[in-house]
């Protein structure tokens, strides 16, 4: 993979990252059209970490008064991060349980296009939950449900941030509400699958770490752009419209895999 392969799929991972179509997805898929190698998940994690920053920066101001928060012990800044680290536990049992499997998932492209088309028919629910949604705040109970979502998302062709925020939404939790813990979500989720594939990520050839470290810049730059539109969906109420995007590209994806 060269650099500007690596620059396109990084574009494509800050998009589809934020966007609830589904970035390991799109990857996957755009990898097959390409004919680009990967070496197991190890691109992915790069362009991964990059959001995690995109994510950092856009709520930076939340991050810094929940952290003003903790140090001033205040009880619903405690709260509110005990519930993003309830939330996780279910894909961190996931990863234990049944790492190997799911990393087995992403040399399936098949498994991409049936995880796109489940996640256009989730994204669909929106239309009517939407509307609906008025709470404010993130129940215990709501937070692991919530964390089972982003646990089922780690499958290729899911969307994590529609997994969650369909979830949320359906739960009641107001939209922008939603988003945001959804996205802190996974800034822990993240920063775990960076942290497990570090001792790989050190021996990657210089090559290699050319191509991530221009992955990695362009994941960010449109990671930014993503997650604001992000938010503005969601206020305009018509999020469930990324759904015939999902739905078109996971069947046009079994059509293309079926042909060639």
């Amino acid at each position: 993979m060269n650099w500007i392969e690596a620059f396109f799929l990084g574009i494509v991972q800050g998009i589809t990252e934020f966007f609830p179509v589904s970035s390991s997805g799109h990857l996957i898929i755009v990898e097959n059209l390409m004919q680009v190698h990967m070496e197991g998940i190890l691109f992915e994690v790069a362009v991964h970490f990059a959001t995690l920053i995109a994510v950092l920066v856009f709520y930076r101001k939340r991050i810094k008064n929940l952290a003003v928060g903790i140090l001033n012990k205040d009880g619903e800044s405690i709260r509110y991060i005990c519930k993003l680290c309830v939330a996780t536990i279910p894909a961190v049992i996931i990863v234990l349980i049944a790492g190997d499997f799911i990393e087995d998932q992403f040399n399936a492209p098949v498994i991409s296009g049936i995880c796109l088309i489940l996640t256009g028919v989730f994204l669909l629910s929106t239309r009517y939950t939407i509307p609906l949604a008025n709470k404010k705040d993130i129940m215990w109970r709501a937070a692991l449900i919530i964390g089972c979502a982003q646990a089922f998302a780690i499958l290729p062709g899911i969307s994590r941030s529609g997994a969650t925020v369909v979830t949320a939404l359906a739960l009641g939790v107001e939209a922008t509400v939603a988003a945001e813990f959804s996205f802190l979500m996974s800034v822990i989720a993240i920063f775990g699958a960076v942290v497990l594939k570090a001792p790989e990520l050190m021996n990657v050839p210089g090559e290699f770490l050319t191509s991530m470290i221009v992955g990695g810049i362009a994941a960010l730059a449109s990671g930014l752009l993503a997650i604001s539109l992000f938010v503005r969906f969601l206020k305009a109420q018509c999020f469930h419209r990324f759904a015939y995007y999902a739905l078109a590209v996971g069947f046009l994806f079994l059509g293309w895999l079926r042909l060639s």
